[in-house]
């Protein structure tokens, strides 16, 4: 009888530690979107901990209780939204099969929505990001990295398979992702007029008239 308690008992203590990291989760998640609202309006060297407190509705100790300071919360911020793209593109792309172009076209979607679901984060990396100190950029760097090889390896694919033409696939994957910065980057410009499926399809079909070979091109953008 003792060892159904004890399986019980074990299975408690699963549950409840299963339940403090999503309240962690969700917390730190909490914070990092009040610093990025703060540092959006008053830039990262004018940002006090007390402004983050008060934007979040917390105590300063509870900031400090998740990060160790400012510098902290901002690669924090920045390495969020870095290790999302890095997260999701390749599930997206799986699940638009095997072709490759097909894969091209999801992965720059994802990061497309990625880029609008944080746009104010997007900015803010490209504004702030030249603050931190030397390992913090290094960090950015590796992810960035790390962030392109799915969409990378796509293009490569697509060039083995002859659906792309014969281009750097490095360069071409970056132009890539600045295409889709663009949408935080400029959309106080962009928003009048398009709407985030209209600036991707519109992008796409810009790209991959550069990209696809001339027999394969008409079959994607008829299907954007």
């Amino acid at each position: 009888m003792a060892k159904p308690a004890t399986a019980r008992s074990s299975a408690d203590l699963a549950v409840e530690e299963a339940v403090r990291a999503v309240r962690v989760t969700t917390r730190r998640r909490q914070l990092l979107d009040a610093a990025v609202k703060v540092m959006e309006r008053t830039g990262f060297h004018q940002m006090s901990m007390q402004a983050l407190a008060e934007e979040a509705q917390v105590s300063v100790g509870l900031f400090y209780k998740y990060f160790g300071g400012k510098e902290e919360i901002l690669l924090a911020a920045i390495v969020d939204i870095l290790e999302a793209f890095r997260d999701q593109l390749q599930p997206a792309m799986d699940r638009a099969g095997d072709d490759p172009v097909e894969q091209l076209i999801a992965g720059f979607r994802q990061y497309a929505t990625i880029v609008d679901e944080n746009r104010d984060a997007v900015v803010l990396t490209y504004r702030e990001s030249r603050t931190l100190d030397a390992a913090g950029r290094e960090r950015i760097k590796e992810l960035e990295v790390e962030t392109s090889a799915p969409m990378r390896a796509a293009v490569t694919a697509g060039i083995e398979a002859g659906l792309i033409l014969d281009v750097d696939a490095d360069l071409v994957v970056f132009d890539l992702m600045m295409l889709a910065h663009g949408w935080a980057l400029k959309h106080w410009h962009f928003a009048p007029g398009y709407d985030l499926d209209r600036y991707v399809s519109a992008q796409l079909r810009f790209a991959l008239q550069s990209l696809v070979v001339e027999d394969a091109l008409p079959t994607y953008l008829a299907r954007l």
